[in-house]
């Protein structure tokens, strides 16, 4: 694969980012990209998919006032860059002509942070891999029924030129296995399912993570085929440790990031500075935390990922922001532009988010309940960002009696509004771990990283079946 700064030479960029303006757009920037897959499934002991891809191309827009022009192509020759430059300046026909030269600033760019580069790792010993997570999987009992295991791995890079003299490259590498079990009893079937993931190489696919991770899908599964129905009704929820960083990404984590804000789209419009959460809650955005799956040295369109502080002790500090909602208010970017590939415009976007540790202990906050649900992981949700009311399934839960854990609960639904959630956090452990996940917003998906320790909500609606 090219090198990240031969992708497109200096030169080039310059010239197509002086053709881009020469019709009196403010704002011009060039998006390079060259990113390989693959993937490998098992399914029922079968391989049933191996495959690999690549696709190379750059999305060239052109800012005059309000309006955006966005052109991208698979060509990287010059002639092809010239004519989609052409293509996104055309929204500035009425501009005032001229040429105008871009200096571009000395390349900044990133290395690897994988020790072992998925290209180099052999097909045959990626399904050797999956068949050891199939095998641990069904030795935890015979109930386990159906065992499917993916495993999946990105090699991006990508140049970032603008206007302003951005010149950035990075060179992101990211590897992913997931194993799903389906266990089958008296009562029908339940399902478990664990992933493994980070912003790294092969190397964090040793024998032992992915046998846990294995052991881990199949005992869940398993250990549902004995749930009861869930109690429906407002009761005190646990979220263990990494298990409801999804649910603040999506409750409140949207609500700020600026796009929302611009279009008075959130709940959070106008209160920076006001107390919108317990002051147990301080959350962060922060591309930074190397090898979690949300980061980034660089976002998509040149800026570092940094650490943002959005709520501090409940207090409402700051917003999400790309270049061109920064660029209007006055301020610079947080890192947060960010878009699927070279065939998307960049939008605001979260990393990794997540929120801060407290000093309690995790068994002593369950023992401090004395009847609640224990939430081991969620699942998918839906949020409403103007109103923060959302539903989110629960793929993992437990009853809380008497401040121990005892039954497993079948899947239920947490509802409630992200604003309240976050005035109800009365309980925070020093537990922390993060989870990978999929944001998906306006058609584009990217991965991100949601974490927390174990914490307790003093009050939540469960959407359960139980009289």
């Amino acid at each position: 694969m090219a090198g990240m700064s031969t992708l497109v030479e200096r030169d080039v960029l310059q010239r197509v980012l002086g053709t881009a303006l020469e019709r009196g757009g403010e704002f011009a920037e060039v998006f390079v990209e060259d990113r390989s897959t693959s993937s490998a499934m098992l399914d029922q002991r079968r391989v049933e998919e191996l495959s690999s891809g690549r696709d190379r191309g750059a999305g060239i827009r052109v800012v005059l006032g309000e309006t955006t022009g966005f052109a991208h192509t698979a060509d990287l020759s010059e002639k092809g860059l010239l004519a989609a430059a052409r293509a996104a300046a055309a929204v500035a026909r009425e501009g005032g002509g001229g040429v105008r030269e871009i200096e571009l600033r000395d390349l900044i760019e990133y290395p690897s942070r994988a020790e072992t580069a998925p290209g180099d790792v052999a097909k045959a010993q990626k399904i050797e891999l999956l068949r050891h997570a199939d095998d641990v999987a069904r030795s935890e009992g015979a109930s386990i029924s159906q065992v499917q295991v993916a495993l999946g791995d990105s090699t991006r890079n990508f140049v970032v030129a603008n206007s302003d003299g951005v010149f950035a490259a990075d060179h992101q590498v990211r590897t992913r296995f997931n194993v799903s079990c389906v266990a089958t009893g008296d009562g029908g079937m339940q399902t478990g399912y664990r992933p493994i993931a980070g912003t790294r190489g092969f190397e964090i696919l040793t024998s032992d993570v992915v046998a846990d991770a294995a052991r881990g899908a199949a005992r869940q599964a398993i250990t549902k085929l004995d749930a009861r129905p869930a109690p429906s009704g407002q009761l005190p929820v646990v979220l263990a440790g990494g298990s409801g960083g999804i649910l603040f990404h999506e409750a409140c984590g949207h609500g700020l990031e600026a796009d929302a804000i611009a279009k008075q789209a959130s709940v959070y419009t106008g209160k920076v500075g006001q107390l919108v959460a317990s002051p147990l809650v301080t959350l962060v955005d922060d591309g930074t935390v190397s090898g979690e799956w949300g980061y980034l040295a660089v976002d998509d369109e040149g800026r570092p990922g940094t650490r943002n502080v959005l709520i501090e002790n409940g207090v409402l500090t700051d917003y999400m922001w790309d270049y061109l909602r920064a660029h209007r208010e006055g301020r610079h970017s947080s890192g947060n532009g960010r878009r699927q590939s070279y065939q998307h415009l960049p939008m605001v976007r979260m990393t990794n988010t997540y929120l801060l540790e407290g000093d309690s202990d995790a068994d002593e906050i369950v023992a401090q309940t004395p009847r609640g649900v224990y939430v081991a992981q969620l699942g998918g949700g839906q949020v409403n960002t103007a109103t923060g009311d959302f539903v989110f399934g629960m793929t993992a839960a437990f009853l809380i009696e008497n401040g121990k854990i005892t039954a497993p609960l079948r899947d239920c639904n947490l509802i409630g509004n992200g604003p309240d959630v976050l005035q109800r956090v009365d309980a925070v452990a020093n537990d922390f771990s993060m989870m990978p996940g999929t944001c998906g917003k306006d058609g584009q998906s990217v991965p991100v990283g949601c974490g927390q320790a174990t914490m307790r909500l003093s009050g939540i609606t469960i959407g359960g079946t139980a009289a």
